[in-house]
Protein backbone atom coordinates (compact mmCIF):
# COMPACT_ATOMS: atom_id res chain seq x y z
CA UNK A 1 0.00 0.00 0.00
CA UNK A 2 1.30 3.36 -0.88
CA UNK A 3 1.97 4.66 2.74
CA UNK A 4 2.86 8.25 4.68
CA UNK A 5 3.71 8.93 7.97
CA UNK A 6 2.32 12.11 8.95
CA UNK A 7 4.67 13.66 11.97
CA UNK A 8 3.44 16.75 13.91
CA UNK A 9 6.25 18.92 14.98
CA UNK A 10 7.06 21.97 17.31
CA UNK A 11 10.31 22.45 18.65
CA UNK A 12 11.50 19.36 17.20
CA UNK A 13 15.25 19.88 16.30
CA UNK A 14 17.21 17.41 18.07
CA UNK A 15 14.78 15.10 16.76
CA UNK A 16 13.38 15.51 13.22
CA UNK A 17 16.22 14.20 11.43
CA UNK A 18 17.21 10.94 13.27
CA UNK A 19 13.29 10.04 13.26
CA UNK A 20 13.03 10.63 9.76
CA UNK A 21 16.21 8.56 9.08
CA UNK A 22 15.10 5.49 11.47
CA UNK A 23 11.73 5.44 9.26
CA UNK A 24 13.54 5.02 6.13
CA UNK A 25 15.88 2.68 7.65
CA UNK A 26 13.39 0.09 8.70
CA UNK A 27 10.70 0.74 5.32
CA UNK A 28 12.24 2.51 2.43
CA UNK A 29 9.88 3.14 0.15
CA UNK A 30 7.54 4.77 2.56
CA UNK A 31 7.05 8.90 2.48
CA UNK A 32 7.19 11.47 5.56
CA UNK A 33 5.06 14.36 5.90
CA UNK A 34 6.20 16.41 8.64
CA UNK A 35 3.54 19.34 9.60
CA UNK A 36 5.30 21.83 11.60
CA UNK A 37 3.74 24.73 13.62
CA UNK A 38 6.50 27.66 13.23
CA UNK A 39 8.99 26.30 15.21
CA UNK A 40 11.30 29.07 16.84
CA UNK A 41 14.08 26.19 17.28
CA UNK A 42 14.50 25.53 13.04
CA UNK A 43 12.72 22.37 13.02
CA UNK A 44 11.03 23.23 9.74
CA UNK A 45 14.63 24.06 8.19
CA UNK A 46 16.01 21.16 8.75
CA UNK A 47 13.33 19.24 7.37
CA UNK A 48 13.22 21.55 4.46
CA UNK A 49 17.11 20.62 3.39
CA UNK A 50 16.45 17.43 4.25
CA UNK A 51 13.29 17.55 1.35
CA UNK A 52 15.11 19.51 -1.32
CA UNK A 53 17.89 16.10 -1.32
CA UNK A 54 14.69 13.00 -0.96
CA UNK A 55 11.56 12.98 -2.80
CA UNK A 56 9.83 10.83 -0.44
CA UNK A 57 9.93 13.90 2.60
CA UNK A 58 7.28 16.43 2.41
CA UNK A 59 6.69 19.33 4.58
CA UNK A 60 3.76 21.77 5.30
CA UNK A 61 4.74 25.02 7.19
CA UNK A 62 2.02 26.27 9.23
CA UNK A 63 1.76 30.17 10.79
CA UNK A 64 1.59 29.51 14.18
CA UNK A 65 1.09 26.77 16.82
CA UNK A 66 -2.07 25.85 16.47
CA UNK A 67 -2.40 22.37 18.01
CA UNK A 68 -2.11 18.40 17.36
CA UNK A 69 -5.33 17.93 16.60
CA UNK A 70 -5.34 20.52 13.69
CA UNK A 71 -2.16 19.72 12.28
CA UNK A 72 -2.88 15.96 11.72
CA UNK A 73 -6.13 16.52 10.13
CA UNK A 74 -3.90 19.29 7.53
CA UNK A 75 -1.58 16.22 7.51
CA UNK A 76 -4.44 13.71 6.93
CA UNK A 77 -6.06 15.81 3.75
CA UNK A 78 -2.83 16.32 2.55
CA UNK A 79 -2.33 12.55 2.08
CA UNK A 80 -5.61 11.53 1.02
CA UNK A 81 -4.65 13.99 -1.69
CA UNK A 82 -2.03 13.10 -2.68
CA UNK A 83 -3.60 9.32 -2.97
CA UNK A 84 -1.87 7.57 0.18
CA UNK A 85 -3.35 4.55 0.54
CA UNK A 86 -2.28 3.89 4.39
CA UNK A 87 -1.59 6.71 6.87
CA UNK A 88 -0.25 6.75 10.28
CA UNK A 89 0.18 9.17 12.52
CA UNK A 90 3.53 9.18 14.55
CA UNK A 91 5.53 11.54 17.25
CA UNK A 92 8.53 12.83 16.46
CA UNK A 93 10.27 11.96 19.59
CA UNK A 94 11.05 8.35 19.38
CA UNK A 95 8.14 7.47 21.94
CA UNK A 96 7.11 5.34 19.24
CA UNK A 97 9.45 2.97 17.64
CA UNK A 98 9.62 3.01 13.93
CA UNK A 99 10.36 -0.79 13.81
CA UNK A 100 6.73 -1.11 14.67
CA UNK A 101 5.72 0.28 11.54
CA UNK A 102 5.62 -3.20 9.32
CA UNK A 103 3.63 -4.90 11.66
CA UNK A 104 1.07 -1.94 10.83
CA UNK A 105 0.98 -2.72 7.38
CA UNK A 106 1.29 -6.05 7.75
CA UNK A 107 -2.24 -6.53 8.83
CA UNK A 108 -3.64 -3.22 7.68
CA UNK A 109 -5.28 -5.01 4.63
CA UNK A 110 -7.96 -6.27 7.17
CA UNK A 111 -8.66 -3.35 9.31
CA UNK A 112 -9.62 0.21 9.03
CA UNK A 113 -7.33 1.17 11.81
CA UNK A 114 -4.55 -0.19 13.63
CA UNK A 115 -3.85 1.51 17.13
CA UNK A 116 -0.24 0.60 18.52
CA UNK A 117 -1.63 0.10 21.91
CA UNK A 118 0.22 0.45 25.27
CA UNK A 119 -2.35 -0.97 27.39
CA UNK A 120 -3.72 -3.90 25.57
CA UNK A 121 -1.34 -6.53 27.16
CA UNK A 122 -0.87 -4.91 30.22
CA UNK A 123 1.35 -1.55 30.66
CA UNK A 124 4.29 -0.91 28.49
CA UNK A 125 5.55 2.35 29.27
CA UNK A 126 8.65 2.76 30.19
CA UNK A 127 10.47 6.40 31.78
CA UNK A 128 6.98 7.75 32.57
CA UNK A 129 6.75 9.29 36.67
CA UNK A 130 3.82 7.40 38.31
CA UNK A 131 1.41 10.25 38.23
CA UNK A 132 1.81 10.35 34.47
CA UNK A 133 0.91 6.63 34.19
CA UNK A 134 -1.90 6.43 36.61
CA UNK A 135 -3.51 9.82 34.78
CA UNK A 136 -3.27 8.47 30.92
CA UNK A 137 -4.43 4.84 32.32
CA UNK A 138 -7.21 6.18 34.11
CA UNK A 139 -8.32 8.55 31.52
CA UNK A 140 -8.29 5.16 28.75
CA UNK A 141 -10.27 3.39 31.43
CA UNK A 142 -12.96 6.72 31.75
CA UNK A 143 -13.21 6.77 28.25
CA UNK A 144 -14.00 3.08 28.05
CA UNK A 145 -16.97 3.51 30.63
CA UNK A 146 -18.34 6.95 29.29
CA UNK A 147 -18.21 6.39 25.49
CA UNK A 148 -18.60 2.30 25.40
CA UNK A 149 -16.24 2.37 22.77
CA UNK A 150 -13.92 -0.90 23.64
CA UNK A 151 -10.13 0.65 23.16
CA UNK A 152 -7.70 -0.32 25.65
CA UNK A 153 -5.80 2.89 24.63
CA UNK A 154 -8.03 5.34 23.36
CA UNK A 155 -5.38 8.03 23.91
CA UNK A 156 -2.25 6.82 22.08
CA UNK A 157 -0.87 8.57 19.10
CA UNK A 158 0.93 5.67 17.21
CA UNK A 159 -1.66 4.59 14.46
CA UNK A 160 -2.55 3.80 10.85
CA UNK A 161 -5.84 4.48 9.03
CA UNK A 162 -6.83 3.28 6.05
CA UNK A 163 -7.77 6.15 3.36
CA UNK A 164 -11.02 4.77 2.52
CA UNK A 165 -11.99 5.30 6.54
CA UNK A 166 -10.18 8.55 6.81
CA UNK A 167 -12.18 9.55 4.05
CA UNK A 168 -15.86 8.85 5.92
CA UNK A 169 -14.80 11.60 8.35
CA UNK A 170 -15.09 15.26 8.35
CA UNK A 171 -12.11 16.23 9.23
CA UNK A 172 -12.73 20.09 8.99
CA UNK A 173 -14.93 19.56 12.17
CA UNK A 174 -12.42 18.03 14.10
CA UNK A 175 -11.24 21.00 16.51
CA UNK A 176 -9.62 18.97 19.60
CA UNK A 177 -6.47 18.68 20.18
CA UNK A 178 -4.11 16.07 22.27
CA UNK A 179 -5.43 13.92 24.34
CA UNK A 180 -8.63 14.44 22.90
CA UNK A 181 -7.67 14.96 19.36
CA UNK A 182 -7.23 10.64 19.89
CA UNK A 183 -10.16 10.18 21.49
CA UNK A 184 -12.21 11.77 19.15
CA UNK A 185 -10.97 10.38 15.91
CA UNK A 186 -11.33 6.40 17.26
CA UNK A 187 -14.88 7.35 18.67
CA UNK A 188 -16.20 9.15 15.60
CA UNK A 189 -14.33 5.70 13.36
CA UNK A 190 -15.82 3.38 15.74
CA UNK A 191 -19.43 4.50 15.19
CA UNK A 192 -18.68 4.54 10.93
CA UNK A 193 -18.33 0.79 12.25
CA UNK A 194 -14.85 0.68 11.05
CA UNK A 195 -12.37 -2.45 12.31
CA UNK A 196 -10.23 -1.52 14.78
CA UNK A 197 -7.49 -3.68 15.72
CA UNK A 198 -5.02 -2.88 19.02
CA UNK A 199 -1.46 -4.22 18.85
CA UNK A 200 1.19 -4.16 21.96
CA UNK A 201 3.99 -1.63 21.53
CA UNK A 202 6.19 -0.47 24.06
CA UNK A 203 5.89 3.64 24.72
CA UNK A 204 9.20 4.65 26.01
CA UNK A 205 9.01 8.27 27.04
CA UNK A 206 10.79 10.96 24.78
CA UNK A 207 14.96 11.16 24.62
CA UNK A 208 14.98 14.89 24.26
CA UNK A 209 13.25 18.13 24.23
CA UNK A 210 9.69 19.28 26.59
CA UNK A 211 6.81 17.17 26.39
CA UNK A 212 3.78 19.35 25.40
CA UNK A 213 1.47 17.53 28.01
CA UNK A 214 -0.41 20.59 29.77
CA UNK A 215 -3.76 20.63 32.03
CA UNK A 216 -5.91 22.27 29.04
CA UNK A 217 -5.04 19.19 27.37
CA UNK A 218 -6.22 17.08 30.42
CA UNK A 219 -9.20 19.01 30.98
CA UNK A 220 -10.40 19.08 27.24
CA UNK A 221 -10.77 15.54 26.56
CA UNK A 222 -12.71 15.00 30.24
CA UNK A 223 -15.11 17.26 28.87
CA UNK A 224 -15.08 15.66 25.58
CA UNK A 225 -16.13 12.25 26.19
CA UNK A 226 -19.72 13.19 27.74
CA UNK A 227 -19.63 15.59 24.65
CA UNK A 228 -19.03 12.61 22.35
CA UNK A 229 -21.23 10.08 24.19
CA UNK A 230 -24.63 12.76 24.29
CA UNK A 231 -23.77 13.68 20.38
CA UNK A 232 -23.97 10.24 19.90
CA UNK A 233 -27.66 10.12 21.95
CA UNK A 234 -28.64 13.20 19.90
CA UNK A 235 -28.14 11.90 16.74
CA UNK A 236 -29.89 7.98 17.00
Amino acid sequence: MKSIVVIPTYNEADNIEKIIKAIFKVKEDINILVVDDNSPDGTADIVEDLKQQDDRIHLIKRAGKMGLGTAYCTGFKYALDKGFEAIFEMDADFSHNPEDIPRFLEILPEYDLIIGSRYITGVNVVNWPLRRLILSYGANFYTRIITGMPIKDATGGFKCFRADILKKIDLDKIKSNGYGFQIEMNYKIWKKKARIKEIPIIFIDRRSGISKMNKHIIWEAIFLVWKLKFCCFKNK
